[in-house]
């Protein structure tokens, strides 16, 4: 076996001098020594302890050597058939490297997609020069996931020039005119070469670790020290830092943000778009400068231990290259990312003479700061916190019911929702997970009374997965409130972290982290969201590609199955009242101007979705983008007309087609965008917006509302005892 491996080795190495002469000089890429023991470590994890405990063999090497091509190239835009054929010898040798602790193979294949990538952009730097002929009828496969490997150089030079054709007319389209396209594009493949270049071993280990995890099962997943930090950040929802989100822009660390109330913002000697150069460690420590350094490596720097002191050289943002530089001494504090925190809102629905108010919580993900849990910590952050402290606040304000929306809530922590279930249930079964040997553990409510006892709805999308799954259908189950949306993911499957730098005592992160399928969880009624997902009592126009998205995408995803039902009390009875619901929703649908649109939306998103070219024939994009323009122009008309006020025709939020004209494809990357106008920037800009979706999540539950002042027997069906013997609703 391992004179095979072997083989496969000096045989790759052969090649590396065969392509010599394509591929442009660059030092190889080679492991380091203990990500080799790392990786034959993670075999050991996931052959003993994951759920369906795969053995590393010749079947399993095939799928993680595919999921590995994948991984490097799923657009088929890179290799060429050939590249493929040449390593297709290591496809059954991969478990041998694994257990012979010899990374070499994954390194060999890496090396060339990295040549491959040089290749590419150095060839579509060439290709600006002459410009292109926009009068063609030729059109781009923007969807190459079933495509053939593309079998010579110029049938590949040709994909990639429509690819560039394509850059270019995009930036033509928005109004660029030729020599600053090309400027642009140029740049911007620069650019991709650039960040190439800084390409480390830790990049390669954890892009092929993380292909072997996931072949196992989409999310088992293998963690570097670097991605299992982010993972803690965002589970914790802190950091300690100086309050700044920064981007690459043109080889300078730019700042793109400041946190409010971080020690950046707070000192007031830094602005968005100023330009951190260096970086030094204490008062008296030398500056480094970090001109042309990857983003990760200088976040690494300016993050730090609390307390402790950070000086930035910094290039200020209106300053010229050879600008005055100053120094800027900062120290770190914990940060909150409240972006990713639960918040709340209110939405009044006015029905007739009366207005009711409709609460709102909006929750990002199930987030829990484990460690801090762990250490006793009284005031740690967690999700169940933040939403019982809001569910107070809404009480306060007085809402006749509460939505809870889970859209792109892709899950989080267990616990958490198992605690948030209980704040709208009164005791009782949650979940119940089944372990690799069949034993079921039911997972429980055990604190008596309501948070919240009164109407309340969940508002879900494709994205909402695990978690958000467990607290939906726990609801839809228990009858404690309408489920409104798309239907979910169909992630029912439970993780647990096993962190490798722990099992072998190592005081730095080293080895990092492996995230592993261990269970798998069921609803109280012992059916799955495994598949099938929670499907919605009142499904809203489909905006999202449910056949491409989701846990039934995935080739390797787990069956679904059933088990006995856990022993629980429904809290209230909906069948009599969502008749009625669905029956007022439709007829908004087909009167409200509003789901009117979203609903057209849904429909012309999934006619493009359909489409598998876009065409690179100027007069016929500037026709479709004219289509666009009438269409945009014909609803201002319609805003006018009803509204008595002239209006842009804006698009409303949630998913919707983006109509505005600020939000129109401009060609640009969110990296070339100024301050300000970046998607993330657009996003928390169209928060601020009416979300139709949530609208009508409000109305609905404005409409239960009223049904249920109107019939006190409804009402005894349909909330918890505790909730009408309180004059709720």
């Amino acid at each position: 076996m391992k004179k095979t491996l072997m083989c496969v080795v000096l045989w790759l190495c052969s090649l590396s001098v065969a392509w010599a002469l394509e591929s442009p000089a660059r030092t190889p890429l080679t492991p380091q020594q203990h990500q080799a023991s790392t990786a034959k470590m993670v075999a050991t994890l996931l052959s003993r302890y994951h759920y369906s405990a795969p053995p590393l063999d010749d079947a399993l090497s095939v799928k993680v050597f595919d999921h590995y091509l994948d991984a490097l190239d799923s657009e088929k835009v890179l290799f060429l058939q050939r590249d493929v054929d040449l390593y297709s010898a290591a496809r059954k040798r991969l478990d041998d490297a694994i257990l012979a602790e010899d990374m070499r193979v994954p390194f060999a294949l890496f090396n060339t997609y990295r040549d491959r990538q040089i290749e590419r952009y150095t060839y579509s730097r060439q290709l600006l020069k002459a410009g292109f002929d926009f009068t063609e009828k030729e059109t781009l496969d923007y969807d190459r996931k079933a495509a053939e490997w593309p079998r010579t150089q110029d049938e590949l030079r040709d994909l990639w020039r429509k690819r560039v054709k394509n850059d270019w007319l995009r930036l033509r389209l928005a109004g660029q005119k030729d020599d600053a396209i090309r400027a642009t594009l140029d740049k911007r493949y620069e650019g991709f070469l650039s960040r190439i270049d800084k390409t480390n071993a830790n990049d390669v280990f954890q892009v092929f670790m993380d292909a072997y995890a996931t072949a196992v099962d989409p999310h088992t997943n293998y963690l570097g020290p670097r991605a299992s930090e982010e993972f803690d950040i965002s589970m914790k929802l802190s950091l300690v830092g100086i309050g700044a989100v920064l981007q690459t822009r043109d080889e300078y660390t730019t700042i793109r943000e400041l946190v409010p109330g971080g020690p950046a913002a707070l000192s007031g000697k830094l602005k968005v778009g100023d330009r951190i150069v260096g970086v030094g460690q204490g008062t008296n420590a030398a500056v480094t400068e970090v001109l042309g350094w990857r983003l990760d490596d200088v976040v690494s720097q300016i993050r730090g231990k609390l307390d402790t002191v950070v000086v930035l050289d910094v290039l200020p943002g209106d300053a010229g290259l050879d600008g005055k530089r100053k120094l800027i001494q900062l120290t770190r504090k914990k940060i909150s990312i409240e972006e990713q925190a639960a918040r709340k809102s209110i939405i009044e629905v006015k029905e007739g003479a009366s207005v009711r108010k409709i609460g709102v919580i909006t929750l990002p993900s199930f987030y829990e700061d484990f460690e801090a849990r762990r250490q006793g910590d009284k005031e740690f952050r967690s999700a169940s916190r933040d939403v019982s402290r809001l569910l107070g606040e809404l009480k306060k304000d007085k809402v006749d019911g509460v939505v809870v929306d889970l859209r792109n809530n892709g899950g989080g922590s267990l616990r958490q929702a198992v605690e948030i279930t209980g704040l709208f249930i009164d005791q009782g079964p949650v979940v119940q997970q089944r372990d690799a040997q069949g034993k079921v553990v039911v997972e429980s409510d055990t604190r008596p009374g309501f948070a919240w006892s009164g109407p309340m709805a969940v508002l879900i999308n494709r994205f909402s997965a695990s978690a958000s799954e467990i607290f939906a259908a726990a609801i839809q189950d228990y009858g404690r409130g309408v489920v409104l949306g798309e239907p979910s993911f169909g992630k029912g499957t439970v993780q647990t972290v096993v962190s490798l730098d722990q099992l072998l005592k190592s005081e730095k992160p080293v080895y990092g982290e492996v995230k592993l399928t261990v269970a798998e969880f069921f609803r109280v009624n012992g059916d799955t969201t495994q598949l099938r997902g929670v499907k919605p009592d009142i499904a809203f126009p489909l905006l999202s590609d449910v056949e491409r998205l989701g846990e039934s995408s995935f080739d390797n995803a787990l069956p679904a199955i059933q088990i006995k039902p856990a022993g629980f009390t429904p809290a209230g009875e909906l069948g009599g009242l969502i008749p009625d619901l669905r029956s007022r929703y439709q007829l908004r649908l087909s009167s409200d101007r509003a789901l009117k649109r979203l609903s057209e939306d849904a429909d012309e998103i999934a006619a493009l979705r359909k489409r598998m070219t876009v065409s690179l024939n100027e007069a016929d994009r500037r026709a479709e983008r004219d289509a666009q323009d009438a269409r945009q122009k014909q609803r201002a008309a319609e805003d006018a007309k009803a509204t008595g006020k002239a209006g842009k025709g804006k698009a409303v939020a949630g998913g919707a087609i983006a109509l505005d004209p600020d939000d129109a494809d401009d060609g640009l990357l969110d990296s070339e965008r100024p301050a300000g106008k970046t998607r993330t920037d657009k996003a928390k800009k169209k928060r601020e917006e009416p979300d139709v979706l949530l609208t009508e999540s409000a109305r609905i539950l404005s409409d239960e509302v009223g049904l249920l002042k109107g019939d006190a027997r409804l009402a005894a069906k349909v909330l918890p005892r505790a909730a009408v013997t309180a004059g709720n609703p």
